[in-house]
């Protein structure tokens, strides 16, 4: 019985081992009510990210303001989501294209 055992926990310790670590992976776009991040290779592949932070902030009622951008491989690009200005009078549109 004991032979069994340590046989089973053997081959599965070994398969655990032999197997290769894996990085998280992140979305290409992310981000919640208070701002997010875009992935620079969205920018270079020719995907409007202004319209895409638009859309997002937008669902919580907000307006976007982008932070900062990373130019380089595996950069971001940074943006709030930040409150309508009480002048303004309606909340922000939605992109229509």
């Amino acid at each position: 019985m004991r032979a069994t055992v340590f046989a089973v926990l053997t081959a599965a310790l070994g398969m655990g081992s032999a197997a290769p670590a894996l990085a998280d992976w992140v979305p290409p776009f992310k981000g919640n009510d208070t701002g997010g991040i875009i992935a620079y290779s969205l920018f270079t592949s020719g995907v409007d990210i202004k319209a895409l932070a638009v859309n997002h902030c937008a669902n919580y009622g907000k307006a976007v303001k982008l932070t900062g951008a990373q130019p380089n491989y595996g950069g971001y690009i940074s943006f709030e989501c930040v409150w309508v200005h009480p002048g303004y009078g309606e909340p922000p549109l939605h992109a229509a294209y």
